[in-house]
C-alpha cells in the first residue's frame, strides 16, 4: 500500500495523523453523552461546540448556522425535502441542474414522484457551465427552491454561484448548493454569493466519513430533518458523533490553513498533467472548464478505450483512480454529467478522473501519465474499432 499513487481523493481522502490524534480520546475517556449534566459529558459538549465554531470560522458564518449531519448525501436530501415541505404552501417547483450528484437528481426524482414537485433540470455546455441566464429563464411563480452545485464532482467546473445566488435573491428564492468538493478547496463567501444552505462532507478534506453539514443560514425556516430529542437545536435528533465532529472541526482547520499553497501546487501538477496527457496521448479530451475547474480535478475521455479495462490495468499498477462519482461507481452506464455535455456513450465509457491530494507529487503524475500511454496503446491495439479508424486516416 506504501506504493500506491492515490488518485481518487474526490471519493474519499486519508484521514489525516491530527484529526484522528484529536479523534482518539472522545473514543475512551472522554466518552461522555453531550446532553447529559455531569463533567464527563460537559467536556463532549464543549468538544462538539468547538468542531461547529471551527467549521464556522472557515465558513465565516455564525456556529448558530451549522448543523452536522451523517454527511453529504444526508445534508443535501434534508436541504431540498425539508424546503419543499415548508415552502410547498407557496409553490412546487424546484429548479436543479443535469449535472447534480445523484443525492441532489434522485432526491428531486423522489420529490416528482411521491410528493407532487415539479423540477426543472437544466442544461449546462460542453464544459459543464450553467447558464444563470437560463436559470432565471426558467423561474415561474411556483419556484421556492434553486439547488446548483459549486464545482462537479466528476468533471470539476465550478460553476457561477454568485451570478445564480443574485437571482436567487432578487426573486426571494431559497438558493442550496452542494458544496461537497469546494469546501476547502476554493474560497467561499456564503453572504456575498446569497447562499440559503450549503452541505458539506468531512471525508473529502482529510477529515472522518460519516459526518458532515448543512449550513443553514439565520432566519431561513425548514422543517427538521429527525424528531426526537433537542440536539442540533430540535432539528436533527440523536445523539451526536462527537469523535467524528471533533474531527470534522481539526480537518477543516487544518484544511482552511493550508489552501493557499495546497491548491497552488495542486494547480500546477493538475496543469502539468492536463498538458502532458492531451500532448503525448492522440484522440483524448478534456472535460470541464479548463481554468475554472476545481484545483485537483483532472478528467480525461480517451476514444477506442474502455474506462473499466484502463482503471484494471492502473490498478494493477499501483495506481487508483476512478471513471467518475464513487456513489455511482458499481453502475454500467456512462456518468450522466459525461452525458450532459454532449459525449457521446463510447466516449463517456472511456473517461478516467484523476483527483491530486495534499501528498501527490510530480514523480507520481510522471509515473501515471507512463502508465496511462502504455495501457491506452495496448487497449487500443485490442480495438477493431481502432483499427478501422487508422485505416480510413491513412
Amino acid at each position: 500500500m506504501d506504493s500506491m499513487i492515490y488518485l481518487d481523493n474526490a471519493a474519499t481522502t486519508k484521514t489525516a495523523p491530527e484529526v484522528v490524534d484529536a479523534m482518539i480520546p472522545y473514543f475512551g475517556e472522554l466518552y461522555g453523552n453531550p446532553s447529559s449534566i455531569y463533567e464527563i459529558a460537559g467536556k463532549s459538549k464543549e468538544a462538539v461546540d468547538k468542531g461547529r465554531s471551527q467549521i464556522a470560522d472557515v465558513l465565516g458564518v455564525s456556529p448558530e448556522e451549522i448543523y452536522f449531519t451523517a454527511g453529504g448525501s444526508e445534508s443535501d436530501n434534508w436541504a431540498i425535502i425539508a424546503a419543499f415541505e415548508s415552502c410547498k404552501s407557496r409553490g412546487n417547483h424546484i429548479i436543479t441542474t443535469k449535472i447534480e450528484h445523484h443525492a441532489v437528481l434522485h432526491t428531486c426524482e423522489y420529490l416528482e414522484r411521491e410528493r407532487g414537485a415539479k423540477v426543472t433540470y437544466l442544461d449546462v455546455d460542453e464544459k459543464g457551465m450553467v447558464d444563470p441566464k437560463e436559470l432565471e429563464r426558467a423561474i415561474t411563480p411556483e419556484t421556492i427552491l434553486i439547488s446548483v452545485m459549486y464545482a462537479n464532482n466528476e468533471i470539476g467546473t465550478i460553476e457561477p454561484i454568485q451570478d445564480i445566488g443574485k437571482i436567487a435573491k432578487e426573486h426571494e428564492i431559497l438558493f442550496h448548493t452542494d458544496a461537497v468538493q469546494a469546501f476547502c478547496q476554493v474560497s467561499i463567501d456564503v453572504a456575498a454569493c446569497n447562499i440559503d444552505m450549503l452541505s458539506s462532507s468531512g471525508h473529502k478534506i482529510n477529515g472522518p466519513k460519516g459526518i458532515g453539514f448543512l449550513y443553514i443560514r439565520r432566519g431561513v425556516k425548514i422543517h427538521s430533518l429527525i424528531h426526537g430529542g433537542a440536539q442540533e437545536r430540535k432539528r436533527r435528533a440523536g445523539t451526536e458523533n462527537v469523535p467524528a465532529i471533533v474531527g470534522y472541526g481539526v480537518a477543516a482547520s487544518r484544511a482552511w490553513n493550508s489552501m493557499e499553497s495546497r491548491t497552488k501546487k495542486e494547480v500546477q501538477l493538475r496543469d502539468y498533467m492536463i498538458d502532458r496527457i492531451l500532448r503525448e496521448i492522440p484522440y483524448c479530451r478534456l472535460n470541464g472548464d479548463r481554468v475554472r475547474r476545481l484545483p485537483n480535478n483532472v478528467n480525461i475521455s480517451f476514444q477506442f478505450v474502455e474506462g473499466e479495462s484502463l482503471l484494471i490495468m492502473l490498478d494493477m499498477e499501483g495506481i487508483a483512480a476512478s471513471s467518475g462519482s464513487a456513489c455511482t461507481s458499481g453502475s454500467l452506464d456512462p456518468s450522466h454529467v459525461l452525458l450532459a455535455i454532449g459525449l457521446t456513450h463510447e466516449t463517456a465509457h472511456g473517461s478516467l478522473r484523476m483527483t491530486l491530494g495534499e501528498d501527490t507529487t510530480k514523480e507520481d503524475i510522471d509515473i501515471t501519465v507512463e502508465k496511462i500511454k502504455a495501457i491506452v496503446k495496448r487497449l487500443r491495439s485490442m480495438s477493431p474499432l481502432y483499427e478501422d479508424f487508422m485505416k480510413k486516416q491513412h
